[in-house]
């Protein structure tokens, strides 16, 4: 436009006056100005309805507000806040040991406006606004300032912050490890309803000699060595469960009669094992019952883990109380038992049986007979040798089992053998269902009150409650 307007008046340019000319600019500007002024309240009318329509969109945002991206958002108020909230509580330990009370105190206040203000926005699902993000804001700015200017730079603050993290890991290692303990100890430890059970039956096999006749006839019974049916050793000191076992597999077979179970249990079990079996009927099926401390070719001349753990190493590591780099789930007294170490003897135990399914680690079918010809004792035997002075393995069964069996072994169908159910919360219904096998391995055993309640009525549904012991000591 004001080209053409120079353009317009450049032949007569010379005929205007200088105050005609002057005239002309006012009037100039003072159309421009209108302009402008006309095109910035175009621009509000346009920009209002659009204001409007944001409000209500954040409106709608806000009912839906997640809090945690929120406070995670780079341009929020309430990042800022939670950030100057970390600084300033490091800074109120800093004061504290520099024995600068009425400053930490002040922090302090103002941490706990901070997390007022934080926890009303996460309440009413709305972001924190400027205006009540603001002074909080700039009294933890003026106040972490002072901070510093006490001398509180950043390398003070970060070695103390270090030693407080360092104190705080110890102190959760401290508590890792006596959670382990008492865990331990309650998977461990013996009910009370348990121990009744034990009490009860030791004493009718001591003071009924009808049930240690009866155990003398089927000790030589010809089913124990018959490789027509079907064997399965069991190496425990637990009556109930070993009860349980039974029951399940006897309660789930099609010809219970053909089910031969060989239960192997230390001294003070055996009469507590013998009276149980002897005095309830398991669907036909045999049961035997052996002591571990009857079998005289189990000695430390042949068998290395008997040297081993008769050793004073041994003894000093696992009586000699606890030591600081020993993982405590170490020191379980299962490890000290032979039972464990039995299931690499299967054939010695049972020199006439060919085939024996065995709860070992999880489940296992043995061929005994190609067990004897790779030797497998020996294997054993040579690694634990390899291993007397600890440094293979700690201690336990696995190692020299995988050891033992590997290039051995063949897997088994996955529904063969379902475990975790005393450490799993979240196994698949359908799984437990199709197993053959399930298996309560971990601390949570069904028995104990800290048992995983959606899995004890599988337990449960075995465990005869009719008995009257068991009605007397479980009950009560």
């Amino acid at each position: 436009m004001r080209r053409r307007a120079a353009e317009y008046r450049r032949p007569v340019r010379r005929r205007f006056s200088y105050w005609i000319w002057a005239l002309f600019g006012l009037f100039s500007i003072a159309g421009l100005v209108l302009l402008v002024v006309h095109h910035n309240q175009h621009e509000d009318r346009v920009e209002q309805p659009v204001l409007e329509r944001n409000t209500g969109l954040d409106q709608v945002a806000h009912e839906s507000l997640n809090f945690t991206e929120e406070i995670l958002s780079a341009r929020s108020f309430s990042r800022q806040l939670a950030e100057q909230m970390t600084l300033a509580k490091a800074y109120v330990i800093i004061a504290k040991e520099h024995n600068n009370l009425h400053l930490a105190w002040e922090l302090s206040s103002k941490i706990r406006n901070c997390q007022l203000l934080l926890s009303k926005a996460a309440m009413r699902g709305e972001p924190v606004t400027l205006e009540e993000a603001e002074p909080i804001i700039k009294s933890l700015s003026y106040l972490i300032f002072r901070a510093e200017d006490a001398h509180y730079d950043i390398a003070t603050t970060i070695m103390t912050m270090k030693s407080h993290i360092q104190a705080l890991e110890e102190r959760a290692n401290a508590a890792t490890v006596q959670s382990t303990v008492f865990g331990q100890l309650a998977a461990e430890a013996l009910p009370k309803s348990l121990h009744c059970l034990n009490v009860k039956l030791t004493a009718d096999w001591l003071r009924k000699p009808s049930l240690q006749e009866l155990a003398d006839e089927k000790r030589n019974s010809p089913r124990l060595m018959d490789n027509n049916l079907y064997h399965f050793c069991i190496f425990s000191d637990n009556v109930l469960a070993t009860s349980v076992v039974v029951n399940s597999t006897v309660s789930n077979a099609d010809h219970p009669k053909q089910l031969v179970f060989h239960i192997v249990t230390n001294g003070i079990n055996y009469g507590t094992m013998q009276a149980w079996f002897l005095s309830n009927d398991f669907k036909g099926s045999t049961i035997e019952v052996q002591n571990v401390e009857e079998f005289s070719w189990f000695n430390a001349s042949y068998a290395p883990i008997v040297k081993q753990l008769l050793s004073a190493d041994s003894q000093a590591y696992y009586i000699g109380g606890y030591q600081d780099n020993v993982a405590p789930k170490l020191r379980s007294p299962k490890y000290q038992s032979l039972l464990n170490h039995l299931r690499f003897y299967i054939p010695e135990i049972y020199p006439q049986l060919e085939k024996a399914c065995g709860w070992a680690f999880g489940m296992n079918v043995f061929d005994l007979i190609a067990w004897k010809k790779a030797n497998v004792t020996a294997r054993y035997h040579y690694w634990q040798e390899q291993n007397a002075d600890g440094t293979l393995w700690r201690v336990g069964t696995l190692p020299p089992g995988l050891l033992t069996f590997y290039g051995l072994t063949e897997p088994l169908d996955r529904r063969w053998h379902v475990l975790g159910l005393g450490y799993d919360l979240n196994i698949d219904n359908r799984l437990i269902e199709s197993a053959a096998v399930v298996h309560f391995n971990g601390f949570m055993k069904p028995w104990l009150k800290l048992a995983i309640e959606r899995y004890r009525p599988l337990w449960e549904r075995y465990v005869n409650r009719s008995h009257p012991y068991l009605q007397d000591c479980v009950t009560s």
